[in-house]
């Protein structure tokens, strides 16, 4: 016997007889796809001495109810359905008829088969016949038509006889064999897809029956059966529920009940490819398995629970019944399966084939190049959709007001060598070029923080040490573009896999404390320039003087001077000393030219980390892109443009996050149709090169306002930075894990690594970074600022060290585990299931002693004969127990050993002693098999 066998062994002695059964249901070979479920319950209702079905609820994805009132639909929320609901349909799909495959063409010939199906098998008698097809073929009044209101000619013809009344009635009330208008124009069909297939489901009371009166109908191919549905749309299935008077709620509970299985992904395809009724009960039970039971007393039913944002992949549920899983059923998997849940491990986000190490010269380059190349035409007419107006209005909005900050900024921080001039220029020839010849044309090139931050401190030992400012800048440029040539050729966009979520906090962290901070500094010191006169006295107001002076010509701007009469400035720098071209040389020491490559290195790792970990987020798996992405390409092209820059006296450019996330989404996809209440399903990204040359270009014609938005404020900037810094704290793990230390642990929230990792263990790992950022802020405040970019580097060797202090599952919770270390988790896992099936393997006591064991720990101490009375109600439970796990499955000793029932129907025993059996849609039913279910009961007790 080989290993598979074993393993499908060692399967069927665990899963459950539902579970076997659907697992080869379920994978039968058959290509096509499962249609979606529009599924409609109808109950019936008397109207004076007329009958008609009317719309009470629907699904597509959740429930929806008719209010009250009659007048509308209620939002559509998620069924909350009652156990008892679900036993008692259990019980009719167990006693009522089933028809799968039935060839029907109309309603009165399907309702004609079930009836005749129940006559030959005793179950009604001929004479119900026509009073049964009578009321199954009233009319159906939907929520999209009014009620019909009788006019004053209506009320005129009242005298006529009551024969012709009830012919004239009959003849109204018969079901439409053709959809009505209002059932064309239905503006629900949008919600549906167009494959979609129609569920109904037909419940109510009559009087003239004395039990009730149940089918299920699959039929071989789905038909318009005329104005039974809501919509258009093709009947596959019919569910009738027909019973005598009194019991309409739990008629209409039981209709709920099965209208929200046919809607469920697993019990929906079970329906579609269910052979026989004992397959449709399998699904029941596999439902009621995996149901999940609200306490009533902590609890209000009558909350509706909204749709969940996201729901869980239909997929995973299906999977456990593939005959390829050697796993286990509920949870667990073969070995694996039986690890604490708390060994689960977090999905790792994964790095595509594009950072792979090839090992050869420009090798990823190259590859980059061949995997873009086929995709450029469709780079371009792609673009041209109505939803690329959007998408660059609203980015074009984000990069001015972002080209208008960091200018107004570096003016600031540069004595005006660079200012919103250059920033608008620059952001127009950068973005224009990259969106051209990148690899991911939807990342934007914008000013970041952290090149601000350097460009402040670049200019500051310029300026203390003499050194001319915009040629030592264009020298580290070209240095910098000569050193991203060489990560391009060595493809060290490798080491971007060694980044993890411990270095990318670290790093966005410090920028927005610097932001923070900076912004209040500015904020504070503007108090200086423009201060407020706390010793203001009324009486000295006609001692103040007022003149105008004439101001110093060198503080005006060249918008001034136009005003003056002067020359028209044009497409001219912000700083009137300095052309639109830097000259390489004759300003420095020829010694500068050489040391320039040291601060270049530090510029090349600030770039290459900010290009690199803004491009990993572009390229998110979740994303779905497509066209696939280019990092070494990416990469060079940022290169180029820091030597173009820098020889233009422009800003340097690299990736920014923030607004290339907002790029991707308002080119996102999305399905149009979608059930209410349900997400629409994220199709992908229109992936093209327009929209961000579109906004590029609207940037570069935006360089003529730059003379009028010179005059915004400077503390609305300060603002505007302040709110960045602060915004963008939120949403990282590590500040939510600084307000743990504040927060005792009631009021903790729920997040994941809460719930899999020890507080204190948390606590100290946040405490490490918190560390790491202190240090990291002192030294930025010292002379050694002019390296904070190898300060960041470090970040990643104190992460390598937290291999030694903690597990990897507890940093795969709390950060992402490092490249290597996925697969030595995964051993650690194998070699515990290993052992864990050791273990089960080992000899056990039989249930039989397991339960007397148990028994024995509930028995009063000796001499004790006050609580003699418990252990006889332990006992007396132990039996209901055994008598009602029995009850669903009178046939289980033909087939099963008892050893095997009993844990075959545990999962039952609970639940089904707070059913009351009175209530019961098949009272006769129970109480008839009630007997036999004691004996046999009893008959097992003495084996």
């Amino acid at each position: 016997m080989d290993s598979t066998e074993q393993g499908l062994q060692d399967i069927n002695r665990t899963v459950s007889p539902a579970a076997e059964r659907l697992r080869y249901i379920l994978n039968e070979e058959d290509d096509m796809p499962t249609p979606t479920l529009f599924t409609e319950m109808d109950t019936l209702q008397r109207e004076g001495d007329e009958l008609e079905w009317k719309e009470s609820a629907r699904w597509v994805k959740f429930e929806e109810k008719v209010e009250e009132g009659g007048e509308r639909w209620s939002k559509p929320h998620v069924s909350t359905l009652s156990l008892h609901s679900l036993f008692e349909l259990r019980t009719c799909l167990q006693t009522g008829t089933v028809l799968l495959d039935l060839e029907g063409y109309s309603l009165p010939q399907i309702v004609d088969d079930i009836i005749e199906r129940q006559i030959e098998e005793g179950m009604i008698s001929p004479e119900l016949r026509d009073k049964i097809s009578f009321v199954l073929l009233r009319k159906h009044r939907h929520q999209t038509k009014k009620p019909i209101h009788r006019s004053l000619a209506d009320i005129g013809k009242s005298g006529s006889s009551a024969s012709e009344s009830h012919a004239q009635s009959r003849s109204m009330n018969d079901i439409a064999d053709t959809p009505s208008t209002d059932q064309l124009k239905n503006k629900f069909m949008k919600k549906i897809p167009r494959d979609a297939e129609a569920s109904n489901v037909l419940v109510g009371e009559v009087d003239f029956l004395n039990k009730p009166f149940v089918a299920f109908v699959r039929l071989a191919q789905a038909t318009t059966l005329g104005g039974l549905t809501e919509v258009p749309v093709p009947t596959r299935f019919l569910f009738i529920l027909l019973g005598p008077q009194g019991k309409a709620k739990s008629y209409n509970e039981i209709g709920r009940a099965i209208a929200t299985l046919m809607v469920d992904d697993l019990f929906s395809d079970v329906a579609y490819k269910a052979r026989d009724r004992e397959d449709l009960i399998a699904g029941i039970d596999e439902f009621l398995d995996e149901v999940i039971v609200l306490p009533p007393g902590e609890w209000d039913p009558k909350i509706r629970i909204e749709p969940p944002k996201k729901v869980p992949s239909a997929d995973k549920r299906k999977s456990v019944f593939s005959l390829n899983e050697l796993g286990q059923m509920n949870g667990t998997a073969g070995g694996k399966g039986a690890l604490d849940q708390d060994e689960e491990m977090p999905e790792q986000h994964e790095l595509g084939e594009e950072l792979a190490f090839t090992g050869r010269f420009c090798g990823g380059l190259f590859l980059d190049i061949k995997r873009k190349l086929p995709w450029l035409p469709s780079d371009f007419y792609e673009g041209f959709h109505i939803q690329s107006i959007s998408a660059v209005l609203f980015i074009y909005l984000g990069c001015i007001t972002n080209a208008i900050t960091f200018g107004g900024l570096l003016g600031d921080a540069t004595d005006n060598y660079q200012g919103v001039m250059e920033s608008f220029l620059g952001t127009a020839l950068a973005g224009s070029v990259f969106c051209l010849f990148s690899g991911q044309p939807l990342i934007i090139l914008s000013s970041t923080g952290p090149i601000l931050i350097f460009e402040k401190l670049l200019f500051e030992f310029s300026k203390n040490n003499g050194i001319d400012y915009m040629e030592l800048r264009l020298w580290i440029g070209m240095h910098s573009c000569l050193q991203c040539f060489i990560l391009v050729a060595t493809d060290a966009s490798y080491i971007i896999k060694y980044m993890t979520r411990f270095t990318e906090e670290g790093f966005s962290s410090l920028i927005s404390f610097i932001f923070i901070s900076d912004a209040i500094k500015k904020m504070v010191g503007s108090f200086k320039y423009y201060p407020i006169n706390t010793d203001f006295k009324p009486d000295y107001v006609t001692a103040y003087k007022c003149e105008c002076l004439a101001p110093d010509p060198s503080e005006f701007t060249p918008w001034l001077r136009e005003v003056q009469g002067g020359e028209d400035p044009g497409g001219k720098p912000t700083r009137p000393d300095r052309g639109w071209l830097v000259m390489p040389f004759a300003k420095n020491p020829w010694w500068v030219y050489v040391a320039s490559f040291v601060p270049a290195l530090l510029v090349t790792i600030l770039i290459f980390m900010d290009q690199q970990i803004s491009a990993v987020i572009v390229n998110r798996k979740e994303n779905k892109l497509k066209k696939g992405c280019g990092y070494h390409l990416d990469l060079f092209w940022v290169g180029v443009l820091m030597a173009a820059c820098s020889f233009m006296g422009l800003p340097w450019y690299v990736a920014a996050t923030v607004i290339s996330i907002a790029h991707i989404d308002s080119l996102k996809m999305e399905s149009e149709s979608s059930a209410p209440g349900e997400q629409p399903q994220f199709l992908g990204v229109r992936e093209q090169r327009m929209t961000g040359l579109l906004v590029f270009a609207l940037t570069g014609v935006s360089i003529f306002l730059a003379p009028v938005l010179k005059f915004i404020p400077m503390p609305v900037l300060y603002g505007v930075f302040l709110y960045m810094g602060v915004a963008s704290l939120s949403g990282i793990q590590f500040w939510d894990r600084i307000k743990l230390y504040m927060m005792p642990s009631k009021h903790q929230p729920d997040f994941s690594y809460l719930r899999h990792v020890p507080l204190r263990k948390i606590h100290l790992f946040t405490l490490v970074q918190i560390l790491c950022l202190a240090v990291l802020w002192i030294l930025k405040s010292t002379f050694l600022a002019i390296i904070f970019p190898v300060m960041i580097l470090g970040l990643m060797v104190v992460r390598k060290m937290l291999d030694m202090v903690f597990s990897q599952h507890d940093l795969a919770w709390v950060d992402d585990l490092l490249p290597g270390k996925e697969k030595k988790k995964k051993e650690d896992n194998k070699k515990k299931g290993k052992e864990v099936e050791k273990e089960k393997k080992k000899p056990k006591q039989d249930d039989s002693e397991e339960e007397v064991r148990a028994l024995e720990l509930l028995l009063p101490p000796a001499g004790g004969t006050g609580r003699d009375t418990s252990f006889l109600t332990i006992c007396v439970c132990v039996c209901v127990c055994v008598c009602v796990c029995l009850q669903d499955k009178p046939h289980v000793y033909s087939n099963h050993s008892p050893s095997s029932e009993s844990d075959l129907d545990r999962r039952y025993c609970v639940l089904k002693l707070h059913i009351p059996y009175r209530d019961l849609v098949y009272p006769d039913v129970v109480q008839s098999q009630w007997g036999a279910y004691c004996q046999a009961a009893a008959t097992h007790s003495a084996l």
